[in-house]
């Protein structure tokens, strides 16, 4: 169906009732938005609509992937809230809004495939990410060295994560020596280390409750 199509169902007294149902989608999922469907996006001129539209597809896929990539979603979620800012303070208009908003639905559907591209399961993507991977000291130690610090890391998480491990202040201390001990052993610049460690756990806590 057309965008303008679902824009006219979509309004009633000039408020937006739902989009998606308008659009046949049961609920935001940016997977099952087409490049075809952004381009007719961006080319509405209701940009109001457009960026209701694409704020709420963007906020229900954040909230998915803080549930298997936690790092992934704090990078994408400070991404929309400093668009959405700039926004509100007026320092970019609706037109370019709707346009920084489409480039991130493209980037959350291509960050999708990282994982074949790196050579590593989605578990263990999530895990790459923690590690800080865009930070440039973190880069040094090369692309096979994180994978071979992430497969490292995941199988400690599946091996010591015991029912409700999270909860249990002994059990996360000896956590996070392994993971402290994983890093230093292959070299993680040591001054990133308590930073990266945070981050493995809180993605650890996130792939034993997305199991449970």
């Amino acid at each position: 169906m057309a965008v303008r199509q679902i824009v006219s169902k979509a309004i009633v007294s000039t408020e937006i009732i739902d989009i998606f149902s308008a659009a046949g989608l049961k609920s935001p999922d940016i997977s099952i938005v087409s490049g075809e469907f952004l381009a007719e996006l961006q080319g509405m001129p209701q940009k109001n609509l457009a960026f209701e539209f694409l704020r709420k597809l963007l906020n229900e896929e954040i909230k998915k992937q803080a549930k298997s990539n936690v790092a992934q979603s704090k990078l994408f979620s400070e991404r929309l809230e400093e668009a959405i800012r700039k926004y509100q303070n007026r320092a970019i208009d609706a037109a370019e809004i709707v346009n920084e908003l489409i480039g991130m639905a493209k980037d959350i559907n291509a960050a999708r495939q990282r994982n074949e591209e790196l050579g590593l399961t989605p578990e263990e993507l999530a895990f790459y990410d923690a590690l800080g991977t865009n930070d440039s000291a973190v880069q040094a130690l090369g692309d096979e060295n994180l994978r071979i610090i992430t497969r490292a890391l995941v199988a400690c998480v599946h091996e010591n994560a015991s029912i409700d491990w999270e909860k249990k202040e002994n059990v996360r201390a000896n956590m996070r020596r392994m993971v402290k001990r994983i890093l230093r052993r292959f070299g993680y610049p040591p001054d990133k280390a308590d930073w990266a460690v945070q981050n493995i756990i809180a993605q650890a806590e996130a792939l034993t409750a997305e199991i449970a």
